[in-house]
């Protein structure tokens, strides 16, 4: 039988199959998925129970530690008393008693004979603690009078909730036992010392684990404040649990329990042993295969959705069917793009509430983790469409800005902890002003026609008239380029920025310049004007996505203005723009050695290297083809050495004087570049001490640069490999 369009419907039989193969898909999703979900839940109660029995080891430990230095303190007194009494001829009454009481910080002081009767005694408080008073004959104490050198401490707790700490030692003179004590009221107790149960403060029960801390068998701490106090014994699912635990075999088991009044899952639970207290920690079961719940649902509807479409395009020519499937594939893509889109802004949301409250560090972790799993995610995206070039393109694009940013912030956060930690060191050269701010010039120009910003100069007076000073040009640079991108990168298109240098005047051997540069940009409130020095903070919440900022340009900025005395004000007006006044002190400079800079500067790009025989070592083989052909291009004969032991081989066997120069990397197997310059400038034969070695490493800092020179190179350059800054150094040996 047919329909009306001619095509047989589905068997019976057919349907059954379909019908089966979906059943099949549930099954095996589900099983799979099940049990990624219960080791997923396993792996993270496991590390909150870890995490809860660590906090309450530390603690333990803090309590410890104050009872030790809280008893040495009343040892400490009860020695004090027993010098007082021999300063005073061993005549004792209430004011010797009652000044050393007072001197030595503690609550009273008893005088005891050799059987435990209180001989005097002088009390802050009045009277001595009973607790106290119930102890004072224990054998322990009393062999103290035997042994004069021995000494008895022990803390008591008191009824009240309060603690008596004392000491107890023999007189200096054997007539007697000194005791001395500190009684800590129970209010002191409960505001300034450590909790347990304050350490489960963060912990909701709705939405996280239930947490359980107990002693051994009472509850002293949870998130679900209704156990506490309880006994083990009165909640099913710790006693399940806690018995469960003592007949495993493995560590961190994950046990299901459930009992006629419990929901249809039961729940999932697990027990740490703590020094002192077992953890316990569960939740539903139905949280723990929540996920595996979702994942066999959306197989099961893709498996319908595929079904679907399969038995419509049955009824359908050829074209409608590739219309039909590029339709739901775009619509697939669309929803699975959405679906990203929201998890990725429900986690960028969940990082910042997480950085508002644990700080630097999970900024820090949020704004790395932020393009990571955008490369992951398009990634999986681009995997699961590998025909569809189109949207593999526009991911690699945005995979390269996530990787730029990343970068980014690596560099600025490595800049920034260097100069928390005092570990950047100034340059100390001579350089010219003006050649300076023609570099920066050049960048910031290209950058703002890019914006479309105008840069404006104010050149009506001659500011730069002392030119030649001491300074550190790489970190000037920086904290020129810093305030130049944000003037253009706030700013508007046809927008303005403007720059007036004032000379502020000479003071011995240092010369003073001002910078006002200048924006017409959307301007900074007054509230976030108080933080903008502050790491990575920026004043818009989507100022990372949208200008791909780190937040540490003006903390850089700051820190290095510091380091070289300098200073810097921002005024700015929402909706008009932003003014950064920079003052900087300079020593002033050696004119002839600037000059002579300024010289080999011009000169560096003339350097001819036609005809020299080079010794290029590189471990990486793309890197080593790169330098050889440029390198050859202009006319130098290469010998590659691929580590630094060929190298020292190479060089050994080489006639001696055949080699002009050696360009070394610094990382490498088997013997890395700093080693190889040692073994080289070692060997016993004259050209090793002389000829030229010039280090190659994408390690920039000064330290790197120092290390280096310390090894017996003449020089260093940055990677990736570039033809000028090999002329530059050349020239200079």
């Amino acid at each position: 039988m047919k329909n009306k369009r001619g095509q047989s419907p589905l068997t019976r039989k057919q349907i059954a199959l379909q019908v089966l193969v979906g059943v099949v898909v549930v099954v095996v999703f589900f099983a799979g998925s099940a049990r990624w979900s219960v080791s997923l839940a396993r792996d993270n109660m496991a590390n909150t129970a870890e995490n809860v029995k660590e906090q309450c080891n530390r603690y333990v430990r803090v309590e410890l530690a104050s009872e030790t230095k809280s008893l040495m303190r009343i040892i400490e007194g009860c020695n004090l008393i027993s010098q007082a009494i021999q300063d005073n001829y061993g005549e004792i009454d209430e004011g010797l008693l009652r000044n050393t009481t007072i001197d030595s910080h503690l609550s009273g002081i008893l005088l005891l004979d050799n059987e435990g009767k209180i001989n005097e005694q002088y009390n802050l408080e009045g009277e001595a603690p009973e607790a106290l008073i119930e102890n004072l004959k224990s054998p322990a104490l009393l062999d103290t009078y035997q042994y004069e050198n021995k000494k008895y401490t022990a803390r008591y707790a008191c009824p009240d909730g309060s603690e008596v700490d004392m000491a107890a030692k023999a007189m200096a003179d054997g007539k007697g036992i000194i005791v001395a004590y500190y009684h800590t009221p129970e209010e002191y107790i409960s505001s300034f010392r450590l909790s347990v149960p304050t350490m489960l403060t963060g912990y909701v029960s709705d939405r996280n684990s239930t947490i359980v801390v107990t002693d051994g068998d009472r509850v002293i701490a949870s998130n679900e404040e209704s156990y506490i106090g309880l006994s083990v014994k009165d909640i099913k699912m710790l006693e399940f649990i806690r018995t469960a635990s003592k007949r495993a075999s493995k560590a961190n088991p994950l046990f299901h329990y459930r009992n006629d009044n419990d929901t249809v899952f039961g729940y999932c639970g697990l027990m740490e042993k703590g020094r002192d207290e077992y953890v316990y920690v569960y939740m539903p079961a139905f949280k723990v295969i929540y996920s595996a719940l979702i994942i066999t649902f959306g197989a099961l509807i893709i498996y319908i959705v595929i079904i679907s479409v399969m038995n419509s395009l049955k009824r359908r020519t050829a074209q409608r069917y590739r219309e039909e499937k590029e339709q739901t594939l775009k619509e697939y893509t669309q929803q699975l793009h959405e679906k990203n889109t929201e998890l990725v802004a429900a986690l960028e949301e969940a990082d910042r509430a997480n950085a508002a409250k644990t700080g630097f560090l999970s900024r820090m972790s949020h704004d790395m983790r932020t393009p990571l799993n955008g490369i992951i995610g398009l990634m999986e995206i681009n995997d699961a469409h590998p025909d569809d070039d189109k949207l593999i393109e526009k991911n690699h694009k945005k995979m390269r800005i996530a990787a730029d940013h990343l970068l980014s912030l690596i560099n600025d956060t490595l800049q920034m902890s260097k100069l928390e930690s005092g570990e950047v060191n100034l340059a100390h050269d001579v350089i010219n002003l003006d050649l300076i701010s023609q570099d920066i010039i050049k960048i910031v120009e290209q950058r703002a026609a890019e914006a479309g910003v105008t840069m404006e100069y104010d050149n009506s007076s001659d500011a730069m008239s002392i030119k030649n000073v001491y300074g550190s040009p790489l970190h000037l640079r920086q904290i020129f380029l810093n305030i130049y991108t944000n003037c253009i990168k706030y700013n508007k298109v046809g927008g303005k920025v403007r720059t007036h240098i004032d000379f502020l005047g000479v003071e011995g051997n240092t010369v003073t310049y001002r910078w006002i540069i200048s924006d017409t940009g959307r301007g900074i409130s007054e509230e976030f004007l108080k933080h903008i020095f502050d790491p990575f903070t920026q004043e818009k919440s989507d100022a990372r996505s949208v200008y791909h900022g780190t937040g540490l340009g003006m903390s850089i900025v700051k820190g290095l203005l510091k380091k070289m005395n300098g200073t810097i004000e921002i005024t700015s007006k929402e909706g008009i723009g932003t003014t950064f006044d920079v003052t900087i002190p300079f020593e002033i400079g050696e004119e002839e050695a600037a000059k002579r800079s300024k010289i080999n500067e011009n000169n560096n790009a003339n350097v001819d290297i036609s005809g020299l025989n080079i010794l290029l070592v590189e471990d990486n083989e793309l890197n080593m083809e790169i330098a050889k052909v440029i390198l050859s291009d202009e006319g130098a004969s290469i010998t590659t050495a691929e580590n630094g032991m060929v190298a020292i081989d190479k060089f050994k066997n080489s006639e001696e004087g055949s080699l002009d120069i050696i360009l070394m990397d610094v990382m490498m197997p088997e013997v890395d570049g700093l080693a190889a310059t040692r073994a080289i400038r070692a060997l016993d034969r004259a050209d090793a001490k002389t000829i030229p070695i010039i280090a190659m490493t994408a390690n920039a800092f000064d330290e790197d640069v120092k290390k280096c020179l310390e090894a017996g190179m003449n020089a260093h350059i940055p990677k990736p490999f570039n033809l000028d800054y090999v002329r530059k150094k050349s020239s200079k040996m």
